[in-house]
């Protein structure tokens, strides 16, 4: 195996590991989790979870600091995070009765979580 290929499988185990770390916050403070690793045509959500008919839609991200992580998501990625969630709405019209927000957790390399509200927005 190559060393990038090495790196990839590396970072790869760090995004699921952080997702995990992700939906069990979620979990615990009072989240269903609907779905995991939605793809789309337009791309993939990480997680879908619902409270109280309030629909969040993550993106996870998992860097070195909780800083790097929050810098990480950038605005192709939104669009992205945006088309997605258009979709999945669509596919899913149960979801959300009390409206949706796509928010983005932050995890650093110690596991620490930090969770922006509302973090992407069609008109940003």
């Amino acid at each position: 195996m190559t060393g990038a290929s090495q790196r990839g499988l590396a970072a790869q185990a760090r995004g699921v590991h952080a997702e995990a770390l992700a939906r069990d916050a979620l979990q615990r403070d009072g989240w269903t989790i609907l779905g995991q690793r939605l793809r789309t045509e337009a791309g993939e959500i990480d997680i879908a979870a619902e409270r109280d008919g309030l629909l969040a839609l993550v993106e996870v991200k998992a860097r070195a600091s909780l800083a790097l992580a929050a810098a990480s998501l950038q605005k192709r990625q939104q669009a992205r995070l945006l088309a997605a969630a258009e979709i999945l709405l669509a596919r899913n019209p149960d979801w959300g009765r009390n409206g949706s927000r796509i928010d983005v957790m932050v995890v650093d390399a110690a596991g620490r979580i930090r969770r922006i509200t509302d973090a992407v927005r069609a008109w940003d």
